[in-house]
């Protein structure tokens, strides 16, 4: 008698899918260590997300997911539950080190960078340092003084509005070189232009741009940033943030529990299509031309009128 055959057995979140920049993964002949999956302050919300080091932590990238519901991958001969999609992208280290400088500029001196950034709960932070490159100096953000042979800094709010700024500059003219549709001409819900490219304002892509940039900074430092392009604050925020249907994609990082990649996929449920029974379809089919309704049977003729 022929034995069926056993199905695989799914595992857990052991295994990933992941869209990664070439950079992510890429290794040196200097270094050729792994990249590491380490748990940092989201500089926008506070919490814990995940972010990955690589290069012999020189470069830092974010975690981001795409997630739905009841979704999951065949990889090989298994079944793997997790159905997410996790992107990783690079991202600027000086975002995360902000809040740190931030913090420490309440003290009001001048003090060594490996002394402000600093966490008991996110160890994982000092790795940031060696990420300070060229590309990445403190100077965009933080007034320097050197002493002898050490440097010493403190945080400055007027250079980082400028590199903020410069930021935002450059992300607008990335939006339009791409042709991409913001503002007001957007549908949100379906991500259609409903206006001409001219006939979208610089003001649309600054606020725009500045929701972007937003998503890396803390409340205080986007509103200080949106008085810095003198824009109006406005107190709708569909005029402020991105379409939707963008933030549907991936927007969020992937926060950092229990299962350490855990996401918040609220926006994603959706309701199913409810089912006609054989009998309803049945009906459907049938020609209704010149049939009146049960109700017309029922209704109370109209009285009429004695002669």
């Amino acid at each position: 008698m022929a034995t069926k055959k056993k199905r695989s057995p799914s595992t857990g979140t052991d295994t990933w899918v992941v869209i990664s920049a070439d950079s992510a993964i890429s290794t040196s002949k200097k270094d050729s260590r792994d990249p590491v999956i380490v748990r940092l302050k989201n500089p926008s919300t506070g919490l814990v997300s995940l972010y990955m080091f690589a290069g012999g932590d020189t470069r830092v990238f974010e975690m981001k997911a795409f997630k739905e519901d009841h979704h999951s991958w065949f990889i090989g001969q298994t079944v793997h539950r997790d159905g997410r999609l996790l992107y990783v992208t690079p991202v600027d280290p000086l975002y995360l080190v902000l809040p740190y400088l931030i913090k420490a500029e309440k003290e009001g001196k001048f003090q060594p960078v490996q002394q402000m950034v600093m966490d008991e709960d996110f160890p994982a932070c000092t790795r940031l340092l060696n990420c300070l490159g060229e590309h990445a100096s403190l100077a965009h953000i933080a007034e320097e003084k050197e002493v002898g042979n050490q440097k010493f800094h403190r945080y400055s709010q007027e250079k980082t509005m400028e590199w903020l700024k410069k930021k935002v500059d450059k992300t607008v003219k990335v939006l339009k070189n791409s042709n991409i549709s913001v503002g007001g001409g957007v549908k949100s819900t379906t991500y259609i232009r409903v206006k001409k490219e001219s006939d979208v304002s610089d003001e649309e892509y600054l606020r725009y741009a500045h929701g972007l940039i937003s998503e890396y900074l803390s409340e205080d430092l986007s509103r200080d940033l949106l008085k810095h392009l003198q824009l109006p604050d406005v107190s709708s925020p569909k005029k402020v943030e991105p379409p939707n249907k963008k933030r549907k994609l991936s927007d969020k990082p992937v926060e950092a529990a229990e299962d350490y990649t855990q996401f918040n996929g609220r926006d994603f449920a959706r309701k199913p299509p409810k089912k006609l029974t054989a009998v309803q379809k049945s009906l459907a089919k049938v020609d209704r031309t010149g049939m009146k309704t049960m109700s017309c049977f029922f209704s109370p003729k109209p009285k009429t009128e004695g002669k």
